[in-house]
């Protein structure tokens, strides 16, 4: 045997000539490790493609495709007149930094500071735990994806695709689909009472992304914002990340305090609100407050960001107009979101624009960014057109409606003496709050590591803690889990 074949044997390589995987694949795989866990040592010789044929009984054939992807991916080299060898500088060696550099001296690594506004991102950002793969109860912002027509969507996509003009396959217009931005002025016109059309709509792919673009084109590094407290912790980072001064505003039974906002920051160029179903409260901004807010934007020459994220889902009447459609001045920025309405991984959100500002902001949607995938545009625009959307909507209103009823029967059974969750109009979950004001953070993490997800209110205070409690979401559970869920909640709560 010569010593070129009793190293590949030594190399323990075997091939299985039942397995699924073809040999060519077994042999490239088995050399591959071989020479990554050193029994192949850099620059060693390989043995002819006839003899290690031979040694291992297969074709030459299969031993020469193995060596060719092995030598196209830098594991092998070949040199005229001599042979294969195996490379010296591995293609892992290439991508990975040795230990050594990577435990030099703290003094070393200072280049690698983050800036001020990431740290403030990170500390942020660090309020929400780790969210496991799979949903448990009683994770918030969830929808019902069990409930979505996913035949449906799957039939519409291949339609699209079907039917999709080559032309649509471009980047396209930066503001999005101008069938889709039609279909959404239409439905909030006549859903939401709004003041659009469709030359003021631009398609992003989360709301993140529209908050991003509004502290890019208004806002100055230093300008600072009004924010409800308690509010949402996502936009809080962006503005954050952004430059921006956050000053947490206070809220009450009728919404924000603009009272008390003109007394902390009385020079503040923007207005963040959730009037229609206030997060994380779930109250509703009265009409007077949003009078006087539209009032102060006025005189201030201030702006308004109205963010819906979930109006559809008022339990009692009929959705709630629009600040938007009340403002006459021209200083609200309206922002929608279709994720928490149809299911997470669509990544579609919107923002509807003053008209004088359209051009401007579709120039900063193109430098910073394009949008969303055409082809889920494309079917969620046929989706909404051809009626889906509205009767998905009606169908989980009800749906909602119901687990939240289930939801609160369970916790008054199981849970009264330790906590209260009250009915919310709107939504997707309520605030149960705890009758000797308990920690809400560290019962939060006990609950974690039993299984159960509630968040903290405490996260969401910005200012002043308030009284402390969880928010317990229910639209993505029927009424087995949220039962299930509830006696679990009970169980850990009482240990």
């Amino acid at each position: 045997m010569t010593k070129q074949a009793s190293e590949i044997t030594m190399a323990g390589i075997s091939l299985n000539p039942r397995s699924a995987t073809p040999l060519y694949r077994q042999l490239y795989e088995g050399l591959r490790q071989a020479i990554l866990d050193g029994r192949l040592r850099s620059g060693s010789r390989v043995p002819a493609s006839r003899l290690f044929a031979e040694q291992l009984s297969v074709s030459r054939n299969t031993v020469s495709l193995a060596f060719e992807q092995l030598t196209l991916e830098g594991y092998l080299k070949g040199e005229i007149g001599s042979g294969t060898y195996v490379s010296n500088d591995l293609p892992e060696k290439l991508l990975q930094a040795s230990i050594g550099a990577r435990r030099g001296p703290a003094s070393s690594r200072t280049f690698r500071r983050p800036s001020r506004r990431a740290e403030a991102f990170t500390k942020v950002f660090s309020l929400y735990s780790k969210q496991p793969e799979n949903i448990r109860p009683f994770q918030i912002d969830v929808p019902a994806v069990d409930a979505f027509p996913h035949d449906l969507w799957i039939k519409l996509t291949n339609q699209a695709w079907r039917s999709l003009p080559r032309q649509t396959l471009e980047y396209g217009d930066a503001a999005g689909y101008k069938p889709l931005r039609e279909a959404i002025a239409s439905y909030l016109r006549l859903y939401r009472a709004a003041r659009c059309e469709p030359e003021q709509i631009l398609i992003a792919e989360c709301t993140q992304q529209c908050v991003d673009l509004i502290g890019r084109v208004l806002l100055d590094t230093g300008d600072s914002v009004w924010m409800e407290d308690p509010g949402c912790i996502e936009t809080q980072v962006v503005f954050l990340n952004a430059g921006l001064k956050v000053t947490p505003v206070p809220i009450d039974a009728e919404g924000l305090r603009i009272d008390v906002g003109k007394k902390l920051d009385p020079h503040a160029r923007l207005a963040y609100i959730t009037p229609s179903c206030q997060y994380p409260l779930t109250t509703t901004m009265s009409l007077s407050r949003r009078l006087q807010l539209l009032e102060w934007a006025r005189l201030s020459k201030a702006w308004i960001l109205e963010d819906d994220y979930d109006s559809e889902f008022r339990f009692v009447g009929h959705p709630l107009s629009s600040l938007q459609g009340l403002d006459a001045d021209n200083r609200v920025f309206y922002l929608g979101t279709l994720t928490r309405i149809l299911f997470p991984s669509l990544h579609l959100g919107y923002l509807v624009v003053p008209p004088d500002l359209v051009d401007l902001f579709t120039a900063a949607k193109a430098a910073i960014g394009r949008s969303s995938s055409i082809i889920d545009q494309v079917v969620l625009t046929r989706f909404i057109e051809e009626g889906h959307f509205a009767r998905h909507i009606r169908r989980v209103r009800v749906l909602y409606r119901d687990r939240q009823e289930v939801l609160l029967e369970a916790t008054t059974r199981e849970l009264s003496s330790i906590l209260e969750a009250k009915p919310v109009q709107c939504g997707m979950h309520v605030v149960a709050r705890f009758h000797n004001d308990g920690d809400d953070r560290e019962i939060a993490k006990k609950l974690s590591r039993l299984g159960v997800i509630a968040q903290p209110l405490s996260d969401y205070c910005m200012g002043k803690r308030m009284s402390r409690g969880l928010l317990l979401g229910y639209a993505a559970f029927d009424e087995k889990a949220i039962k299930k869920g509830v006696k679990q909640l009970a169980q850990a709560l009482r240990t």
